[in-house]
């Protein structure tokens, strides 16, 4: 009897070193994309949490300043639009007396140099 608790001793503690091993090789192993990892609750910690929430805040800043960029382009694009429609409006006008000033961008009167609307 003595033996035969012994032996049921020695191969239970063997099993459970065994095991041990085995799962220490599984927990060292890194996971690469060939691999097949189970993780545990995600792996959602609050640092992965915050990081997540940091990453989105600075997106959404970037965002509002690509947006105000993109706003002022168009301001600027309208801005020289507007001059080139005002610019042909003036050289096609039936006024005789209206120039195109290039360096105040207005169609002007010869006569008095007040700023005029061509037809």
């Amino acid at each position: 009897m003595n033996i035969r608790s012994l032996v049921i001793k020695s191969v239970s503690a063997t099993a459970l070193v065994f095991s041990l091993f085995w799962q220490t090789s599984a927990f060292s192993t890194p996971c690469t994309s060939e691999s097949t990892c189970v993780t545990i609750n995600g792996e959602e910690t609050s640092l992965s949490k915050e990081m997540a929430r940091q990453s989105k805040e600075e997106w959404n800043e970037q965002r509002r300043l690509r947006q105000k960029v993109d706003s002022r382009k168009e301001k600027e694009f309208d801005k020289y639009e507007m001059e080139v429609d005002n610019r042909e409006a003036c050289l096609k006008s039936a006024d005789i007396n209206a120039y195109w000033e290039p360096s105040t961008k207005r169609c002007l009167d010869v006569n008095t140099g007040r700023p005029i609307k061509p037809q």
